[in-house]
């Protein structure tokens, strides 16, 4: 069998999901005359890139909500750089910061200054192990059963970590903001979320133009109580009226002096 038949078998697979079709590794075995060890191995190389959810006996479509962190990390690089080299110029030295977990923090560990006595906190793994690299940086990883599309830890315990905790500052993940406030689009994310927000003195969300206008399943926090939202540069008029009506009250323009 040459290279090309795995590949064009895990392309029709993934072209199905994209249409909305779940599928059963049970029934592309006898499709395709494989075992469903060959499938498993074709879903979880989609589920890797994003482009499903893995279930027990096979996979379903994926929503945008559910793009797990290793896919999202490498979409859309430059401009969550941007975002995070104009956010992280907010930091002033001895901050201790909660990262959230999210892609585009993820970003932001490079721009943090360096040499600043800087303490970060994060639920991320990825988050975590880039603080790690830096050696500049103190690092409080908040621990917990980690969320493979979160790409952190949200739950109970990670909760209980958080409310013996002060921020000065923290970099809090959106799915979504507009009118309707700032949302997730996970039920415990946004539980966690809050807790964040309630154990820090300043917030700041980066937002890329994508979710502005959207709204999440589940509701973190109106928009205006967030302190600052930091948007690109290309933002487009009605997307910056959507901002004001949804109560943003300082919004910082990556890319702008």
């Amino acid at each position: 069998m040459t290279i090309e038949v795995p590949l064009a078998r895990r392309d029709d697979i993934a072209a199905r999901l994209a249409a909305g079709q779940p599928v059963s590794a049970q029934a592309l075995a006898v499709e395709f005359d494989v075992s469903e060890d060959a499938v498993r191995r074709d879903l979880r190389a989609l589920a890797a890139q994003g482009l499903c959810r893995r279930v027990y006996g096979g996979a379903l479509p994926i929503s945008p909500g559910a793009v797990p962190m290793s896919a999202r990390a490498v979409a859309d690089q430059e401009v969550k750089r941007l975002l995070a080299g104009a956010a992280a110029k907010t930091v002033q030295p001895g901050e201790f910061l909660f990262l959230d977990s999210g892609s585009t923090n993820l970003a932001l560990v490079e721009f943090l200054p360096e040499d600043a006595d800087l303490t970060v906190a994060t639920n991320s793994v990825d988050i975590a192990a880039a603080i790690l690299r830096r050696q500049d940086i103190r690092l409080i990883v908040i621990g917990g059963m980690a969320d493979p599309v979160v790409g952190g830890c949200i739950d109970a315990v990670a909760v209980q970590a958080l409310v013996r905790m002060r921020f000065d500052r923290a970099f809090i993940g959106a799915c979504a903001i507009s009118d309707d406030g700032v949302g997730a689009e996970h039920f415990e994310d946004a539980s966690f979320k809050r807790v964040v927000l309630a154990s820090s003195a300043r917030s700041l969300i980066l937002v890329t133009n994508d979710k502005i206008g959207k709204v999440a399943a589940h509701l973190v926090t109106s928009a205006e109580q967030i302190d600052m939202v930091v948007i690109e540069s290309s933002a487009t008029p009605g997307q910056r009226a959507a901002l004001d009506a949804a109560g943003c009250r300082n919004i910082l323009v990556a890319g702008r002096a």
